[in-house]
């Protein structure tokens, strides 16, 4: 009683204040900012930050600053189409949810909200397997196509868990991460002690108790917990649960072959995650992948590691006529996305564009991000003088 009546009223006091908030988010760095008021400092590092010295995590959008649009003129763009297809899934927008780790971490919606957001848009929705909403769940409330992300674990039996999950919960896509075979060093999670175990500095401490409504939040919804590995992991807070997760579960020895054995066992479109050479690419048309993500993980692994754009043309040019390639990290523009698309890419996915708007508001403020980057998408394909993804090539874009 007491609980749900405390809920109502923080809910209605704080409610008018947050979505003023969020209509005043026009872009990713503003909701950002809103987010980095919001959070904890050790949370809004976790997901704001990248391995090592960060160069990386700044190239990623860097990148896309190093060329130019070359627009077409009186080409009759009254209707513009965003729609594709990609690994089989036809989806209304280019740019897709990556699936992230630990959503409710940020807000206590998590998962709930960017998927809901995600089908409001009819793009896909990425789940990570450190969800903090289980795969059956979210297979019976939206309809929008879905994609499971794996790690490779040691236990087979929870590799064939997982599977099975996502496909009694109507999955339609396998995202098997490659670039996590050790975590990368994110000095900033050291700093704060946001580590395992926990060693919260006093900043980080002070932080906590400066932001009384995420904890007021976190404490008065349902228990966070990874149900996706609930029968495989000790139950603990997220910190101790992935600490232990990366640490003794997955399987350092993950080869090709064991790639090519899991996405016979699947059956259904596959993709691997983290592909950023030529050689790489090709080796997964060959063991039959429909899709690669080029990606680095966010900057937030292998430091000094190209650029998803910067390595993207390459790639396309050896077998994007093969296989679906999905442009990853970086992303704060449509602009982004058409420089992607006119290289090749099918479509383009990302993690912190949705989450800075997840940790400021939620559901509504995923939606107002996606909302913000769709309107930008269909406003520089009118000024680009294009009025379908396919009008885009590389005739229309040049570097510096």
């Amino acid at each position: 009683m007491f609980k749900s009546l405390l809920l109502s009223i923080l809910e209605i006091l704080t409610l008018k204040r947050i979505f003023n908030k969020i209509n005043n988010c026009h872009n990713t760095e503003d909701f950002r900012k809103l987010a980095r008021s919001k959070l904890p400092a050790p949370i809004f590092h976790y997901i704001d930050g990248g391995a090592d010295d960060e160069i990386t995590l700044r190239r990623n959008t860097e990148s896309y600053e190093q060329c130019d649009l070359v627009p077409n003129v009186l080409a009759g763009v009254e209707n513009i189409d965003l729609s594709t297809t990609v690994m089989g899934q036809k989806i209304d927008m280019p740019l897709f949810c990556s699936p992230t780790a630990a959503q409710r971490l940020f807000h206590h919606d998590g998962e709930r909200a960017v998927s809901k957001a995600a089908e409001k848009f009819g793009t896909m929705f990425g789940i990570s397997s450190l969800g903090t909403v289980g795969l059956e769940e979210i297979g019976s409330t939206i309809t929008t196509p879905k994609m499971f992300q794996l790690y490779y674990h040691k236990d087979r039996g929870l590799t064939d868990s997982m599977l099975q999950q996502c496909q009694e919960s109507n999955f339609d896509v396998l995202a098997l991460t490659v670039d996590t075979i050790v975590t990368g060093n994110r000095e900033r999670d050291l700093r704060t002690g946001f580590t395992m175990p926990l060693r919260l500095s006093l900043s980080s401490l002070i932080s906590f108790a400066t932001h009384p409504t995420w904890a007021i939040n976190y404490f008065t919804h349902k228990k966070f917990d990874l149900p996706i590995l609930k029968d495989h992991i000790n139950e603990a807070n997220f910190v101790v649960n992935l600490g232990e997760y990366f640490t003794s579960m997955l399987d350092q020895s993950m080869n090709w072959k064991d790639a090519e054995e899991l996405r016979k066992k699947w059956g259904k479109e596959f993709c691997l995650k983290g592909i950023m050479s030529v050689e790489d690419a090709k080796r997964a048309v060959d063991i039959g992948a429909t899709g690669i993500i080029v990606s680095n993980h966010g900057g937030r692994q292998l430091d000094g590691s190209r650029s998803p754009f910067d390595q993207l043309s390459e790639i396309v040019d050896a077998v994007g006529d093969k296989i679906d390639v999905i442009c990853e990290g970086g992303i704060t523009r449509g602009t982004h996305v058409l420089k992607a698309l006119s290289l090749g890419a099918k479509a383009c996915s990302g993690g912190k564009m949705y989450l800075y708007a997840l940790a400021a508001g939620g559901q509504k403020g995923v939606e107002k991000a996606l909302g913000n980057l769709q309107s930008e998408m269909i406003r520089d394909m009118k000024l680009m003088g294009c009025t379908k993804i396919s009008d885009l090539s590389r005739d229309n874009i040049r570097f510096r």
